[in-house]
């Protein structure tokens, strides 16, 4: 089956949006995601695919996961995310372990944003969150993404207090991958759980938050406001 989804994906490939891809994604030398290669599909034509085989077992998803190709990794955490929705309460331990062993290659933005609230946070909603500090603390940039974005699935639920304390964590990260998604989940909480949650935690923290994140934070904000809190910080 992973054959037969391998060539499948290869006959779909469209070397002109990969190349667009590849950029777009910082491929380069010494960028973040140094070394990915794209086939070119898009994000629907993976998730459809996906669909077809969802009888994959996690070392078939693990063949896929190690692999160099973008978009079999993307697939992998779409089966995966499936299957962790499809299973009973005590099963999902399984599938968020094999996610967490899995880090080192959900190494893209778009791999962590597409699944790290589906699978980590939810598996986490009525459970110990330290592994999120864990996370957050860690020297891969990756681990450090999947920890705030985990914390959307809360975010959904009207409860901002995880997000906020691994904000905090955050606060001084120097790479603008965390930044943005530091000032996105912060944005979100203003949405979701009340402008003036996030207006708290903006007013005791704006003065010393990175430019990228605060403005992230305050997209959202009538621009007078924006204004006072680009001028506070």
């Amino acid at each position: 089956m992973l054959k037969q989804l391998r060539k499948e994906l290869a006959l779909k490939a469209n070397p002109k949006k990969a190349k667009i891809l590849q950029g777009f994604f910082k491929t380069g030398k010494g960028e973040y995601g140094e070394g990915d290669i794209f086939l070119g599909l898009v994000v629907p034509e993976t998730r459809k695919m996906a669909e077809k085989y969802l009888a994959l077992n996690l070392a078939e998803l693990k063949k896929l996961l190690n692999s160099k190709i973008h978009e079999e990794r993307l697939l992998a955490l779409f089966i995966l995310t499936a299957q962790f929705n499809r299973a009973e309460e005590k099963e999902r331990q399984k599938f968020f372990k094999f996610y967490l062993s899995q880090t080192r290659n959900i190494n893209n933005w778009d791999l962590v944003d597409l699944s790290a609230d589906k699978i980590v946070g939810s598996h986490l909603k009525n459970k110990d969150k330290k592994i999120l500090y864990q996370l957050a603390k860690s020297r891969n940039l990756w681990e450090r993404r999947i920890a705030i974005l985990a914390t959307f699935y809360f975010i959904k639920q009207g409860q901002a207090k995880e997000t906020l304390k691994i904000a905090e964590i955050l606060l001084n990260d120097k790479h603008d991958l965390i930044q943005k998604a530091v000032g996105w989940m912060l944005r979100e909480v203003g949405k979701r759980c009340g402008e003036k949650t996030e207006e708290k935690f903006l007013k005791q923290h704006c003065r010393k938050m990175p430019r990228t994140m605060l403005r992230y934070a305050i997209e959202r904000f009538p621009e007078n406001k924006r204004k006072k809190y680009l001028q506070a910080g």
